[in-house]
């Protein structure tokens, strides 16, 4: 891992067309109620099975809730030879971080969850 970045940073590389893949390895269906533009999902329990997808990138930034566990999987990814060359950092704040300050996306084909009165409240993540 080479690090955190800012949401402004990481906003700003993206505007910039820059070459960075945003990792969100939250689950799907919270990926799906809101992420980062032009970020791929890859939920952490996946991620050592995935990490191959990333060979070849030139930066990485992961992003969980807060900008804890993306830190555990910024290592993960680093230690992974196919990206011995890539800058692997974390999102300090997370996606809340990120959505207090810029826009979020949602999935195209995301519809309203039905609630089941069995499972409880939806997590906000």
């Amino acid at each position: 891992m080479d690090g955190e970045i800012s949401a402004d940073e990481l906003a700003d590389l993206l505007e910039s067309g820059a070459d960075v893949q945003v990792v969100d390895i939250r689950s799907p269906p919270a990926f799906d109620r809101g992420h980062i533009p032009g970020s791929v999902n890859i939920p952490f329990a996946e991620l050592p099975q995935r990490v191959g997808e990333l060979d070849g990138a030139g930066r990485v930034v992961t992003v969980c809730p807060h900008g804890q566990a993306s830190v555990q999987a910024a290592r993960l990814i680093g230690s992974y030879e196919g990206t011995a060359a890539t800058l692997v950092e974390s999102l300090a704040p997370g996606i809340e971080g990120w959505a207090a300050e810029h826009a979020l996306e949602t999935s195209a084909d995301d519809e309203p969850a039905k609630a089941n009165p069995d499972e409880g409240p939806e997590a906000p993540f």
